[in-house]
């Protein structure tokens, strides 16, 4: 008879279920009181129980996090702070791929850094009021040693699926070179997020164009296209700046506001700064005193006499007020830094939506025929969660957004927990660590002066 030494009572009762639905060998288990290995398996999340290697299968006594993000880095550094050790699973090889590897090189945070930092770290003062991207990496690289989030890179998850036999969740996962991992937690936090994949649409004829197409999240410069004719597909935040970006490179871009369903795209273009001020910080302050529909109307009229009519150039308006609006869908409104004077000025050509693209040109829906030599998709991105989380209640399979709006979408059943899906940027991601980690760390306190007791227990493991 073998001896498996575990921790004691708590976390791991469930896990001698878990073994008990194996088959092989048979071991006794009982309590481990060697206080030097409790102890490092209690702050180091890495040093986990482990099955044999042929199974590739590991036990995690925190949360697994899935995403490393800026919203899966602040859910690790809460729980770090409660004393909550977790193991941050990502599936490229950097934290904030979609920052590092999929956007322009122009970019910078559309709001305030004050709105943008996560829990327990201010941007330094230095940072100007917008931050680069590439300040906003550094940031971020930052924050991660200094609550020491060492994530398991190339790991992408193909699937997670709580186990209710044993009460616990199992994540498998698969790695560059095709190995396969099992991870096994009670605690799991979705933090892929709202871009987790590119939005690519289906435009007929769009495999016979001979010259470049690609999604913004593959564009980094427009110096590429200097002198060249480029289509923009999509008018939201990412489509109005790079045209911007093409138009500083010397190409001649061309903007897609219409769609095949509506006669306009409807949009709120608004002005970043307002008097000296952020609009979004402009806002925020006088929600605190008015009503969102008050505000709303400050903030068309005050676009009004900054930008003018922006309808004469096809963006209409939607008949909702921008707040309301973000906070009914989650659609933003466009923050103007410089787009729209190349529209007024002709820099930037206005098209309807796209009737069929051909070898090297493209037909509108109002019969005109132009030539292009490229495509660039602004169409934005969609959460990837219902692909691989094996659960229905509390993601919705169409949108893969929570079901429940915020601020009531971060906590499901069964230590299920979400970070980074309230459509209200890292503002509403901040939030959500916060809440998770205090839930969290109360059961893992709770656990943690559960009265020791002696465990033996006989069962079976299989090769």
């Amino acid at each position: 008879m073998k001896v498996l030494r575990v921790l004691p009572y708590g976390f791991y009762g469930g896990i001698l279920e878990l073994f008990e639905k194996m088959k092989g060998e048979e071991f006794e288990l009982e309590e481990n009181e060697n206080l030097e290995l409790q102890g490092k398996m209690a702050h180091d999340p890495h040093c986990v129980l482990s099955y044999p290697k042929w199974r590739r299968q590991v036990l995690v006594p925190g949360p697994v996090i899935v995403g490393a993000g800026p919203s899966g880095l602040a859910a690790a550094a809460c729980l770090r702070e409660q004393g909550v050790p977790s193991v941050v699973l990502e599936r490229s090889n950097c934290i904030a791929s979609l920052w590092q590897l999929k956007t322009y090189d122009r970019l910078r945070l559309h709001l305030p850094k004050k709105f943008c930092e996560l829990p327990l770290m201010s941007f330094p003062e230095d940072f100007p009021a917008y931050p680069t991207k590439q300040q906003f990496i550094e940031y971020l690289e930052t924050y991660a040693k200094r609550f020491r989030i060492e994530p398991v890179f190339e790991q992408s998850v193909e699937r997670a699926e709580y186990d209710e036999s044993v009460g616990m969740w199992r994540v498998k996962s698969v790695g560059m070179k095709g190995e396969e991992m099992e991870y096994v937690c009670r605690w799991l936090v979705v933090a892929t997020g709202e871009n987790a994949e590119a939005v690519v649409p289906t435009i007929k004829g769009m495999a016979e164009f001979c010259g470049e197409v690609k999604h913004t999240s593959e564009y980094k410069s427009g110096s590429a296209y200097k002198g060249k004719k480029v289509l923009v597909v999509g008018c939201g935040n990412s489509g109005m700046e790079v045209c911007l970006d093409l138009c500083n490179h010397n190409a001649k871009p061309s903007l897609v506001v219409r769609d095949a369903v509506r006669v306009y795209m409807l949009v709120h273009v608004l002005p970043r700064d307002i008097m000296g001020q952020s609009t979004f910080g402009l806002s925020m302050r006088l929600l605190k005193w008015f009503p969102m529909r008050l505000v709303d109307w400050f903030l068309l009229i005050m676009s009004w006499w900054i930008l003018g009519n922006t309808a004469r150039f096809g963006l209409d308006r939607p008949t909702v007020g921008p707040l309301e609006l973000k906070n009914l869908s989650g659609k933003t409104p466009v923050l103007d830094v410089g787009a729209l004077a190349k529209i007024k000025s002709g820099d930037i050509m206005i098209c309807p939506s796209i009737q069929h693209i051909g070898h090297r040109n493209v037909k509108f829906v109002n019969g005109k025929v132009e030539d292009f030599d490229a495509i660039i998709l602004a169409t934005g991105y969609k959460s990837n969660v219902p692909s691989w989380l094996k659960e229905k209640n509390m993601f919705s399979e169409i949108d893969g957004y929570p079901r429940r709006p915020f601020p009531n979408g971060w906590k499901g059943a069964y230590g299920l927990y979400v970070v980074g899906f309230t459509k209200r940027g890292l503002l509403g991601a901040s939030a959500d660590a916060k809440r998770i980690a205090e839930d969290i760390s109360k059961c893992w306190k709770a656990e943690a002066n559960h009265p020791s007791s002696t465990i033996k227990h006989s069962f079976l493991l299989q090769p």
